[in-house]
């Protein structure tokens, strides 16, 4: 299985996600710059966190228009496992591979912490790996994390079981519409969420909550 991480102007967690596949997991993987087009050697696919272009009209909303994006759809359309993660969930929702929106904090203030997290559905390639309910702890780093839809598309989301991750109530810091910390689409072969898996990946950071997201893309244990 090989993997690429996208990389933006202005991403900065992408050799995160890099060091966690090649040195943790010892799979096989590319950093992709975003002006390339084709990514039919990729089996799956990482759009990491960071300011994409600085985080200019609002996060993600120029990244969109990256040559990488088209690609990005149609490898969505095929089926391939395509994880977005903090800017890379805002860029997902920017180009429509995600509904909903991620608005500024009701803080209004850029927030960085651990929180905890549970699962509300293992039945997908991303969380197969992770008991239903069971409780994760990674960080979040965002102004803009706050997961805002309509009525209509939050009940879609629940009764379709396309929530992957909620916050606990009390961790639920930037305001998210019920709690909802990460979705997926109707296919579920894409995830977008706030928290970063790949800073709760290595012992040495004493958390390793956020490597059973990898390994279950992966199907190892």
């Amino acid at each position: 299985m090989k993997f690429a991480v996208v990389v933006f102007p202005g991403s900065n967690c992408d050799n995160d996600s890099f060091y966690v596949l090649k040195k943790i997991l010892n799979v096989s993987v590319d950093f992709v710059w975003h002006k390339e087009t084709n990514l039919s050697k990729y089996d799956v696919i990482v759009i990491p966190g960071g300011f994409s272009y600085g985080d200019h009209l609002r996060a993600g909303a120029i990244a969109r228009f990256s040559p990488i994006m088209n690609e990005v759809v149609n490898s969505s359309k095929k089926g391939k496992p395509i994880i977005g993660i903090c800017n890379g969930f805002q860029v997902l929702t920017e180009t429509g591979l995600l509904t909903g929106s991620l608005m500024v904090n009701k803080t209004v203030k850029f927030i960085s912490k651990n929180i905890r997290l549970k699962t509300c559905n293992n039945n997908s390639i991303f969380t197969r790996n992770i008991n239903n309910s069971e409780p994760l702890e990674m960080p979040i780093a965002h102004k803009q994390g706050n997961f805002c839809a309509d009525n209509k598309t939050i009940d879609f989301l629940e009764q379709n079981d396309l929530i992957a991750f909620k916050y606990y109530k009390e961790n639920n810091f930037n305001g998210s519409m019920n709690d909802i910390a990460g979705i997926m689409n109707k296919t579920k072969n894409v995830l977008g969420m706030m928290p970063h898996p790949e800073r709760a990946s290595d012992s040495i950071l004493g958390n390793i909550s956020g490597i059973k997201i990898f390994e279950s893309i992966l199907g190892s244990n």
